[in-house]
């Protein structure tokens, strides 16, 4: 694709909404956005507090003239420069998502937006919407379903190595609120994280369980028709939901189980996805991102390794440095981007599409409708 940023004759320009100084998510897509040169950040909202939002973009090197106040003087400022931003890359609190992704969308430009998208499916549904009607492209941050190893389980999946599927299981587990924060000193980040109206339906779904989903979803290539699930706060008088587990049935009836756990004290951020078919199975954990384990009937046991000579090329482009020198999570954030990107320079190009594998907008409505459902299960089956 070296070619089309020729032919293009320059990286497209982004604008950051939220990732102030101090935030490690504002660092990752800033980064990852301009790691392959396919955009160029160039200015932003960077915190709900305009004089703060200014000083901050300031600080991070940014041109003073490109660090506005809101959304709406961001719009209106770029539309008068001869070099607009094309896009808007959002990243601050999980009720904000949608209205800062419609404006964004009412206003021409294509977006990339943190998980959840929306407090609730309708919204998202409505982003679905304002996407078709504008012609825009709408990229959601579900990085783990972007490393090369995760596209190598679902070029496996489609190529049929594991035979007919028959079970799936995928757990994300993490220490996020092992500890009592509820009653502690607060932060702006712990007060509308700690808030059930801010965070979402149900924290540990909006902060963790949103990604498992997706990357299941992604892998096997179906959505999920029905659950019965269990959603609860295991900590103490918590008023967030900090745990979900649930039976899953994806389209084709396909069986499988979830478990979303943020309060597993001592644990890391782990997330894990294994699948079963009348073949074989496949299993990839997030603490070993660069390699998929893969066992077969009446093979032994192997594992691939991300740059393995063998592998399909697209798979192969997915990464940066030899086997062996480890990548991470802003690797597959910037994959993200970089099929987004490749995706508007062709079509502002009139060129062929790829089927480019990058989250859309429509998984994030999916994904909202699944958390919805979960909710609402209470050890019940329901359909998504």
């Amino acid at each position: 694709m070296a070619a089309l940023r020729e032919r293009f004759g320059r990286p497209l320009r982004l604008a950051i909404l939220g990732g102030g100084p101090g935030s490690w998510i504002g660092h990752m897509h800033r980064s990852a956005a301009e790691l392959d040169g396919w955009w160029r950040v160039v200015g932003g909202v960077f915190s709900s507090d305009p004089e703060r939002s200014r000083d901050g973009g300031a600080s991070l090197g940014f041109d003073r003239a490109r660090c506005y106040g809101t959304l709406d003087e961001l719009i209106a400022k770029e539309r008068g420069r001869p070099d607009p931003a094309e896009a808007v890359a959002i990243m601050t609190p999980n009720d904000t998502h949608y209205p800062l992704a419609a404006a964004a969308l009412d206003a021409g430009l294509d977006v990339v937006c943190d998980k959840p998208v929306t407090h609730d499916a309708n919204e998202a549904r409505d982003l679905v919407e304002r996407t078709h009607r504008h012609g825009r492209l709408f990229a959601v941050a579900h990085g783990y379903s972007a490393y090369p190893m995760t596209r190598y389980a679902r070029h496996l999946v489609d190529a049929g190595a594991l035979g007919e599927l028959r079970y799936v299981q995928v757990e994300y587990i993490q220490s996020g609120l092992a500890m009592r924060l509820d009653d502690g000193p607060q932060n702006n980040r712990l007060r509308w994280l700690l808030d059930p109206r801010r965070s979402g339906l149900a924290l540990v779904m909006s902060a963790i369980g949103c990604h498992a989903q997706q990357l299941a979803s992604f892998a096997v290539d179906r959505r999920v028709a029905r659950v019965c699930a269990d959603a609860l706060a295991v900590g103490p008088n918590r008023r967030v939901i900090d745990t979900v587990s649930a039976l899953l049935r994806f389209d084709g009836d396909l069986a499988g189980t979830f478990t979303a756990f943020q309060a597993a004290a001592g644990s890391e951020n782990d997330i894990r996805l294994r699948i079963y078919g009348d073949k074989g199975m496949i299993d990839w954990s997030h603490r070993d991102a660069s390699h998929l384990g893969i066992a077969l009937l009446n093979e032994g046991p192997r594992v691939v390794g991300r740059g393995d000579a063998n592998l399909p090329p697209g798979i192969v482009a997915l990464g940066r440095a030899p086997r062996g020198h480890p990548e991470g999570l802003r690797e597959a954030f910037a994959n993200i981007y970089a099929e987004v990107a490749q995706e508007r320079m062709l079509r502002t190009l009139g060129e062929p599409l790829p089927a480019f594998r990058y989250p859309r907008i429509e998984e994030g409505a999916h994904t909202m409708a699944f958390i919805e459902a979960c909710v609402a299960s209470q050890g019940r089956w329901v359909d998504v």
